[in-house]
């Protein structure tokens, strides 16, 4: 049985003293690959060092995360498109909206967005999106209009750490997304047993999002790619079916993602 991580930050600070037991640990479990989205330039570094060290289970992403994007956001926005020229990446992300904690420079985000939706599009890479509600504001809803607006052609990836309605997974789905599963789904009101049951397999992917979001029974304490097997078994168990069907079609729609460099890590 082999899982995938689509979506963990094993570059933070949080790892810094146990970095290479936690990758041992995420080995024992069957975890095969760990997807690394970048924030802004500051995380650059440090997922790249995993990468080199690590290229056949780290991948790295490169994008501007939308809670990082402020008056630096051209520079920011350079760099990344720099970083695009210079290194192969599995994707672009963590791109999107957040509209949780600041709304001092959304126009700012959608721009970034947008440029870098165009730019996944133009070198065909998936993107990995990050979409937060808040101040009366729903960033899933105002992400997919987006996306429906620009019609790029070939774009695809996933909705990380998706936790909407069946309505939205639906409109995610049809907009050719995976679904991105993460701890919530082990949160006894997290929602998700009402919406999961109702979407096939092939439309999700599984992520832990480390160090945050740990699933029961670690919740609010530090997460790490370890734990995506309790995921994939509270998705096996929500949905009736087994663990290791949820890990075959998790991974099979994960590597289908992955770009055409990534074609050694794709079983033969």
């Amino acid at each position: 049985m082999m899982l995938i991580d689509t979506h963990a930050h094993i570059y933070d600070s949080q790892f810094v003293d146990d970095q290479e037991s936690m990758l041992l640990k995420a080995e024992s479990q069957q975890i095969s690959q760990i997807w690394m989205p970048n924030c802004a330039h500051e995380t650059i570094a440090g997922m790249m060092d995993l990468a080199d060290r690590f290229p056949d289970r780290c991948l790295p992403m490169m994008g501007l995360h939308p809670a990082y994007v402020n008056e630096t956001v051209d520079a920011e926005l350079a760099t990344v498109q720099d970083q695009l020229n210079r290194h192969a990446f599995m994707a672009i992300g963590e791109i999107g909206l957040d509209f949780y904690w600041d709304m001092s420079f959304v126009n700012q985000q959608f721009m970034a967005f947008e440029t870098q939706l165009r730019w996944a599009a133009a070198q065909q890479l998936p993107v990995s999106m990050h979409t937060r509600s808040g101040h009366d504001r729903n960033a899933f809803a105002e992400a997919a209009d987006l996306i429906e607006k620009l019609a790029l052609p070939g774009l695809t990836g996933v909705f990380h750490c998706f936790v909407g309605t069946l309505d939205e997974a639906r409109r995610a789905i049809e907009l050719g997304f995976k679904l991105g599963i993460g701890g919530v789904a082990t949160f006894k009101n997290g929602g998700l047993d009402k919406v999961l049951p109702h979407v096939g397999l092939e439309h999700l992917v599984l992520e832990t999002d480390a160090p945050y979001l740990a699933p029961v029974p670690y919740r609010g304490k530090r997460n790490e790619p370890a734990y995506i097997r309790l995921i994939a078994q509270r998705v096996a168990d929500i949905k009736q079916v087994s663990i290791e069907d949820v890990a075959r079609h998790t991974t099979a729609n994960a590597l289908g993602l992955l770009p055409a460099l990534y074609a050694n890590l794709l079983p033969e």
